[in-house]
């Protein structure tokens, strides 16, 4: 499956943003989906997960309830709608896709696809 994301920007603290991870090649609604973000000098960092069968959602602590994670099947997208952003959110957003995974949702090491990245900056 190919993966791209897009959406990203440089906005002021507190607004808002939604990424976009457009889905190619495979049956999209059978991928569990994934946003992951790496800023400047740190590690890739899990943000928000969703089941295939958008069953289960998880989040960072750090995104709970200011990030929601969705998917539309119908039209191969998964999204990440971004609100009350803060300076800290600021880093490279990468979406990830895997085959039908249940658990393990929040660890990178299990997706094998991953897009490209969208820079998220966010401005105090």
């Amino acid at each position: 499956v190919q993966l791209q994301a897009s959406g990203g920007g440089l906005v002021q603290a507190g607004d808002s943003l939604r990424l976009s991870c457009a889905a190619s090649g495979r049956t999209f609604s059978n991928y569990a989906m994934a946003w992951f973000r790496q800023a400047p000098g740190k590690e890739r960092e899990f943000v928000a997960a969703i089941s295939w069968g958008d069953t289960s959602r998880y989040y960072a602590d750090s995104v709970k309830g200011r990030f929601t994670i969705s998917r539309d099947n119908a039209k191969n997208t998964v999204y990440l709608q971004m609100n009350s952003l803060k300076p800290e959110d600021t880093a490279v957003y990468y979406c990830a896709a895997e085959f039908g995974i249940g658990v393990g949702l929040t660890r990178a090491t299990s997706y094998d696809y991953w897009g490209q990245g969208t820079q998220v900056t966010v401005s105090s």
